[in-house]
């Protein structure tokens, strides 16, 4: 054989060697998809038949569907800092959401708390932002001052989608490139989609991690006037509208998911979808059947939402998990496969989910999970099947979720061993917690009106 065709060889036979090894060592792209006030059944992949969300549907059926997904508050701007810092919100007074006031330094995330976008660019990582940000309005509490190398969005809590009078009022601020104010797109919900499939498809040479979240379904409910009259037969008008807007969600994240295939990027790619909170009340269109409660309250309505993980490489499609895992698991498990050491001072409260999800570790990822509302005036406990509630000065409450899904049979007085317990737990996590540093819209209002007297 002549030597070219021997070194040829060799050269072919180390690079089918040297080839698993790269596949192994390639750290995974993070993308993680929030919606608004997204009822839990407002979604096909959990039973909703009311809209269709083929897309939403095909990403659960690609990845692990969490029957038990939690978030860590019961609304927008708290669920929002835990999932950045992997922490309890409470832990650093972050309680409330903060009014857009750019001038307000203590409204928003804490400076003081890194949070996972600089990690991850430390790590490497190529790190966007799109959609709605809403912790804080201040210049240094903005995403481009967070670690976030490519940014797409506004700032506040809420926008108007489409043909807005750009003003200083929270709905109406200007959207925002990289800091600076852009276009008017013909609507959120479709510019955000794109925005996100164009990051995607600028970094095909990876690792990169977008936070990709979306202010739909949440008011006000503006559809487009072609989707909303294919929901015509829908005779309550909020809920006609919030439906078409869930409908161009899901094309949009259908969008998203195209990019990653098209690109080649669909196998090493971890996608969390999850809505920042449960949906609101029937009257604002959303539905959270079977589920107890809503938005602004920590029965399960309030905080347990559609929750997908998607890893084609590491995750079985198609799979369903029971065990509740957390909002908060994002960022331990995105520091885990970026391989970021936590900073030992501080406490991590979520968990890397993927051994979990694999079936590799067959405990639960979490002895219980919290919640915390108020400075503490409506409290929640979950363990395995129990769930306890504390709201006020009201009767203790506790719910056997496997059983009791919906929360409708008190058992505080049947079980009062597991209630006494889980009480006790509640009140040592609610110890090392702090009161909140800032008000909510409520409080800010009442104090401008108490200075004008």
């Amino acid at each position: 054989m002549p030597r070219r065709y021997t070194l040829a060889c060799v050269f072919a036979l180390a690079s089918w060697a040297c080839a698993p090894l790269q596949a192994a060592e390639r750290k995974p792209n993070i993308l993680v998809i929030v919606s608004d006030d997204h009822g839990y059944n407002d979604v096909g992949f959990n039973g909703g038949k009311a809209v269709p969300t083929p897309n939403l549907d095909k990403l659960a059926a690609s990845g692990v569907r969490c029957t038990s997904g939690y978030v860590s508050h019961p609304f927008c701007s708290p669920t929002r800092a835990g999932l950045l810092t992997g922490r309890y919100q409470q832990r650093f007074g972050h309680e409330n959401n903060p009014v857009y006031n750019p001038a307000d330094a203590t409204a928003g995330l804490p400076l003081t708390e890194k949070i996972l976008p600089q990690f991850m660019h430390e790590a490497g990582y190529k790190t966007g932002w799109i959609g709605k940000w809403h912790l804080g309005a201040t210049p240094a509490h903005t995403p481009w001052a967070r670690g976030f190398d490519e940014t797409y969005g506004f700032i506040g809590g809420g926008h108007v989608y489409s043909d807005w009078q750009i003003n200083e009022k929270e709905y109406n601020v200007p959207l925002t490139r990289n800091g600076q104010p852009t276009e008017i797109p013909p609507h959120l919900t479709a510019a955000f989609g794109n925005e996100a499939s164009a990051f995607i498809r600028r970094h095909t040479d990876g690792p990169w991690m977008l936070y990709l979240a979306f202010n739909a379904p949440h008011t006000p409910h503006m559809p487009t006037p072609e989707r909303e009259a294919q929901f015509a037969d829908v005779k309550d008008p909020m809920r006609r509208k919030c439906l078409a807007q869930i409908s161009l969600l899901d094309d949009a994240i259908g969008n998203v998911t195209k990019a990653l295939a098209e690109s080649g990027q669909a196998q090493d790619t971890l996608i969390f979808f999850f809505s920042d909170n449960g949906g609101t009340p029937p009257k604002l269109g959303a539905d959270n059947t079977p589920l107890h409660g809503n938005k602004g309250q920590v029965y399960d309505g309030g905080i347990r939402v559609p929750f997908v993980v998607s890893w084609p490489a590491q995750l079985k499609a198609g799979s369903t998990y029971n065990a509740p895992i957390s909002s908060l698991d994002v960022a331990a498990t995105a520091l885990t496969l970026a391989g970021v050491t936590f900073p030992t001072e501080r406490k991590l409260d979520g968990v890397n989910v993927i051994p979990f999800l694999k079936g590799e570790n067959k405990s639960a990822p979490h002895d219980r999970l919290f919640w915390r509302m108020g400075g503490g005036t409506h409290l929640a406990a979950r363990e395995g099947q129990w769930k306890l509630v504390r709201n006020g000065t009201d009767p203790l409450e506790l719910y056997n979720l496997d059983a009791d899904i919906s929360e409708s049979k008190n058992l505080a007085t049947e079980k009062p061993e597991v209630t006494a317990r889980l009480n006790a737990d509640l009140e040592a996590w609610n110890k090392e917690l702090i009161d909140p540093v800032f008000g909510g819209p409520a409080a800010v209002k009442a104090a401008k009106k108490k200075a004008k007297k």
